[in-house]
């Protein structure tokens, strides 16, 4: 069953590893972007350092979104993350947001950040409603364009009840 024609009804979601045969569906996600898209040898250059992971959003055996991130001492650095445009607005985006803040912790990696070209007004408000705060302004960060980017953060908070037992 294809989900093409479905409402946009929240979406449940298996975020896994992203593999080789994945790429067609990730690609076609990746083409219908705004912005410029990356091409293929650009993932896989990517994909193939060691620190770097790809993931993508799953539904009924049909990939609708997919995040690219860089996994560094104390942070992660999201590098791609797209949502199939018939699926925006579904919770796909947010699913895999919260995969990757699951992956925090005041041990380690305390934060996650990013750069957001300063025209994708729909991604910063995303990013901003689920917790990222705009730091600064990366001047013609973007090669491609020499577009400005926002380069936005997400540090972790602990969780009260964890708290409450360091200093219980």
């Amino acid at each position: 069953m294809s989900l093409l024609g479905t409402t946009n009804a929240q979406l449940q979601v298996h975020i896994r590893w992203m593999i080789r045969r994945d790429m067609p569906e990730v690609l076609a996600i990746e083409a219908g972007q705004e912005s410029l898209p990356w091409m293929e040898d650009e993932f896989l250059k990517v994909l193939r350092q060691r620190n770097c992971i790809g993931m993508v959003a799953e539904a009924d055996d049909q990939i609708v979104g997919f995040m690219i991130y860089e996994l560094n001492k104390h942070r992660l650095q999201i590098l791609n993350f797209a949502v199939h445009p018939k699926f925006r607005r579904r919770g796909v985006a947010t699913q895999m947001a919260s995969k990757l803040m699951g992956k925090l912790s005041s041990q380690r990696r305390t934060k996650i950040s990013l750069h957001i070209r300063e025209t994708n007004l729909p991604a910063q408000l995303f990013f901003r409603a689920i917790g990222f705060k705009a730091l600064e302004i990366a001047r013609e960060h973007f090669d491609d364009t020499g577009e400005d980017a926002y380069v936005m953060n997400y540090a972790y908070s602990e969780p009260a009840e964890v708290r409450q037992l360091r200093a219980g």
